[in-house]
This record gives structure tokens, sequence and C-alpha cells, in this order.
């Protein structure tokens, strides 16, 4: 038996109980997002929605997202993260299964606004509890673990929702994949507590989980958290990169059927085949950073190495909207998602690299919630563009380029990654 299997076992692993929760979290929030995209071709036809109208609907679930990250990372660092995340996932799980009772464009677009403003709690919490629950030589491996559920969300979405709505009509798609939520919750408030005060928590495993150096416990507020490059850093690559993503998992059904005549009875197989590429990405992402780091590499070049790789494997993605063969088209895809995962697993990661655990749920809220107004004015750009030009080049040559340019940012604001320094 090895010496690293030997020290695990005397460590305790209870810890990755609690990165098993926020994957399933992070899964269950995935699906409930993906629900309408899927269905979009036949509520569109049903209620009449044009392209713009869409877009709108997106934006109005991101226009929440971002509106619920002003409070929701705040709410974390004030009253924890065992009721925050219970506040967060009631809304959502409530909003998810008030969808079946929409009668119109309105409608829809009250009950996405409700899911976007639970839904918001989900990154915030999940950055803060891999923060306090783990080494930060684990935490990029931990974050990639849990974004992976982002992945596998979109792709049970496509394998059950077809077959809810299909036999059942597509209320009934809303409601089961609503109900999620609440079966975790169950779990969740039997199982979490803080580490200190977990009584499941072995004293090894509580001194590994706090073997880094004792962080500020300096309180700030949290507009002065603005006025650090590091909250910047972090900020503008969510708000450059977010957007990406958001149009990928929105507009993906879309695009198959518009290019390639895929139905809603024949899309799981390219969007599950382009998910399960994501899913590796994130847990491979987060494991290279973590490997670089065991093997005394810094944390700087660890991260910015595994984040650049990771933007160079993007660019390809435009060549998807130009090729004629649906595979072809996947494969490029689910690269860049999977490149998009590993990038993502790592930027959370840097959040807790640069501020202690106390301000975290705070700057994570911060730069997701510019991330989610980039998810908003580019999903209701690209509904007016499709409109206008009935093509996706341009927005995929946009998504192959804008990684580069955010590590770019990240390098200039923050060259050697040093923590904030909080006074």
């Amino acid at each position: 038996m090895s010496n690293s299997i030997i020290n695990a076992n005397s460590i305790g692993r209870y810890r990755w109980r609690i990165c098993a929760l926020l994957f399933f979290a992070t899964t269950i929030n995935y699906i409930d997002r993906q629900v309408l995209g899927i269905l979009a071709p036949g509520l569109q036809r049903e209620f009449s929605w044009s392209d713009s109208q869409y877009g709108m609907m997106v934006s109005a679930f991101q226009a929440a997202y971002a509106i619920g990250f002003l409070f929701m990372g705040h709410l974390m660092d004030r009253i924890g993260c065992r009721l925050g995340y219970i506040i967060s996932i009631s809304i959502w799980s409530i909003a998810a299964v008030l969808h079946a009772l929409a009668k119109s464009f309105t409608g829809f677009g009250i009950f996405r606004f409700g899911l976007g403003l639970g839904e918001s709690g989900n990154f915030p919490a999940a950055v803060k509890v891999s923060a306090e629950w783990f080494p930060k030589s684990e935490r990029s491996l931990v974050n990639g673990i849990f974004v992976s559920g982002a992945s596998i969300g979109a792709i049970v979405a496509p394998l059950i929702v077809p077959f809810i709505a299909i036999r059942y009509g597509w209320q009934w798609a809303f409601i089961v994949t609503g109900l999620f939520g609440f079966i975790w919750l169950a779990f969740w408030i039997v199982t979490y507590r803080k580490p200190e005060d977990h009584p499941r928590l072995s004293r090894a495993e509580l001194n590994y989980i706090k073997k880094d150096p004792e962080e500020s416990q300096v309180r700030i507020p949290w507009l002065k958290l603005l006025t650090y490059r590091q909250t910047w850093a972090f900020t503008v690559a969510k708000l450059l990169t977010d957007p990406v993503f958001s149009f990928f998992f929105f507009f993906l059904p879309k695009f198959f059927y518009t290019q390639h005549g895929i139905t809603l009875d024949k899309i799981g197989p390219p969007i599950m085949m382009i998910y399960l590429m994501s899913d590796v990405g994130s847990i491979v992402g987060g494991w290279l950073s973590s490997f670089l780091m065991r093997r005394d590499w810094s944390v700087n070049k660890s991260r910015k190495t595994t984040m650049l790789i990771a933007a160079i494997c993007v660019t390809p993605v435009y060549f998807a909207s130009v090729t004629d063969d649906l595979w072809t088209s996947v494969a490029l895809i689910g690269f860049a998602l999977a490149a998009h995962q590993a990038w993502s697993a790592n930027l959370f990661t840097l959040s807790s690299d640069m501020f202690p655990q106390h301000a975290v749920g705070s700057v994570v809220g911060i730069g997701s919630m510019f991330g989610a107004i980039g998810g908003m004015f580019g999903a209701t750009f690209a509904g007016l563009l499709l409109e206008a030009t009935g093509s996706y080049t341009f927005l995929f040559l946009a998504a192959g380029c804008t990684y580069l340019l955010a590590l770019g940012l990240i390098h200039w604001l923050v060259p050697q990654l040093k923590a904030a320094t909080l006074e």
C-alpha cells in the first residue's frame, strides 16, 4: 500500500462528502436552468415567440442572476453557507416548478427571473464551502469536481426532459426537475456544518484542512472590495468568459436545430457528447493545477499555466459554425466547453487564492454578478443578431478569442497573484 493511501486513510475523507454535495447542487442547478432551452423550439411554436423574445427571456434569467449576486455572495459571508444554501436552493426550486403554470411570454419571464435569483447563490456558496473545507492544494480539484456538475446537469437534462415532455407534457418536465432541489436540501440539512463544528470530522482531518497559514481576520466592507486589483482580476475574467458558456448553454439546441435539423427527440446524443467532454475538462483542469502545485510550482504559475492551456483550446470553436458535418461541430464545441470548464475551475480558485475565507463569498458574488450581466446582454445581442442575419459565425468567432484576452487582463492586474492585503 502506498504512503499516499496510508496518509489519506489516517487523515480521513469526510470532506469529500461535502464535495459530493456541492457537485449535486451544481448538477441540479444546471438541470433546472436548461429545461427551457431544451423545450424552446416546441414552446416557440406553441406560444409564437420570436428569436429576440427568446433572447429577452434568457436575459430575464441573467438579469436576476446578476441582481442576486449583489447580495447572495455577501449573504453567504454574513449568515454562513448552511442557511444561505437552504435559502438559495429553496427559491430556485420553487421558481422552477412554477414554470409549469406559465401561460404567456410574460409569465415565463417572471419565473425565469425567480429561477435566476435563487440560482445566483450556488457558486458563491460552493466556492466558499471549498475554501472552508479544503486546503489550497486541493481546492482547484474540488472546484473542478463541483463545476463538472454543470456538465452533468447538461447531460442529464436532455435525457430526461424530452422523455417527460413527450409523454406527459412540457409542464411536467418543469415540475419533476424542480423537485430535485428539495431532495438535495434534506441531505444538506443533515450533513453540513462548518469543519470546526462538525461532530463527525476527525481531529486529524480538521488539522489537515486548516494546515495553510492563518488567514487575515480583518473584516472589510463589501464596497471596499471594489478597490482591490485582485477583485477586478476575477471580475473582468468572469465578465468576458461567462457569456460564452451562457451562449452555448442556452442556444445549443437552437443551433443544432437551425444548422443541422436536429429536433427535440434527437437532441440527446449531441448534447450528451458535448457535456461529457466538458465534464472531463472540468476535472482535468482542476486536477492539473493541483498536480503542478504538488510538484512545487507556485500558485501563480500553476493556475495561469492551466488557464493558458484552456484559453488556447477554446480557439478552434469558430470552425464549428462553418462545418456541415454534425459530429465535427459537436467535437469542436465539446472541446471548447471542456476548456471553458477547466478555465472556470481555476478562475473560481483564484478568489480563495487571493482573499481569506470570510471574503470569498462576496468576491465571487461581485465577479459573478458582472459575469451574469455580460451573459444577459450577450443573450439579447445573440438573439437580435440571429434574427437579423441567421448566422452563428460571428458569435463563434468571438467565443474563440475571449479567453486569451481575459487571461492577459488577469496577468496585467495580478502579475504575481499576490493575496490581497486587507486593512
